[in-house]
């Protein structure tokens, strides 16, 4: 049973960092420290997962390559837990690694050896977006294209009226498409208000993003493509004749 969201502002500031690397670790401590982030750091795939799924955090920084249980499969067991965000660590130039964690569900990626203040950049990113929306004069919004709905005050997704789990990422990307269902959202748009940077020629994350959104949306929609690609531009979720 995935853990819910609700936790995420009583432990908005801890951040559990798993790499064997200690002199790492110590790094990333001192730089998040005096930003205000309590940072627990282990060292072991198997205690890692533990750690990660004990609803202690509000987000996990995991390095591919770890002894024992690699990054991979200890995302996995995360995922079949947990909607925490998580913040995967690459070799750089590694495409594969980057590929493989974002299609197990990972929220980011960095490449290593990385600027420590780039990852603080990409944590807060990350966390600023965790938080539900506060509703306006206690009003709930829902966006409903099809036979989605999205609520935006507790950040949950249904489809047909079945819960779809979806990582922090996944949800912001679909709540951009949605509101622009019928039109085209930008490739470059949706990677800076989405992944809070700029589009970079060979970063590909956002694609796979739209991809793990089709495998748990369905790809069809009424006999539309639900998510469609407009190659070189972005993309355009399909407007059905009800909502045009």
């Amino acid at each position: 049973m995935f853990l819910p969201l609700d936790y995420l502002s009583a432990n908005m500031e801890r951040v559990l960092v798993i790499d064997d690397d200690i002199g790492l670790c110590e790094l990333v401590e001192e730089y998040l420290g005096p930003e205000g982030y309590d940072v627990e750091t282990v060292h072991n795939g198997e205690r890692g997962l533990e750690r990660a799924v004990a609803n202690e955090h509000a987000l996990v920084v995991l390095d591919v390559m770890l002894p024992g249980m690699n990054g991979f499969d200890v995302l996995r067991r995360i995922r079949a837990k947990s909607r925490i965000p998580v913040l995967m660590l690459t070799a750089r130039g590694d495409d594969v690694d980057r590929i493989v964690g974002l299609e197990i569900g990972a929220d980011d990626y960095l490449s290593k050896p990385f600027n420590p203040r780039e990852l603080v950049a990409r944590i807060r990113a990350i966390l600023r977006r965790t938080q539900p929306a506060e509703p306006a004069g206690g009003s709930r919004e829902a966006l409903v294209v099809g036979d989605i709905e999205l609520d935006t005050n507790t950040r949950t997704v249904r489809r047909a009226g079945e819960p779809i789990e979806l990582t922090v990422v996944e949800y912001d990307l679909l709540e951009k498409l949605l509101r622009a269902a019928g039109h085209i959202a930008k490739r470059e748009e949706l990677v800076k208000e989405v992944l809070g940077r700029e589009l970079s020629p060979f970063d590909r994350s956002i694609d796979m993003h739209v991809s793990n959104l089709r495998k748990k949306l369905g790809h069809q929609l009424h006999g539309f493509e639900r998510i469609k690609t407009i190659r070189g531009v972005g993309y355009i979720y399909a407007a059905t004749p009800a909502n045009n």
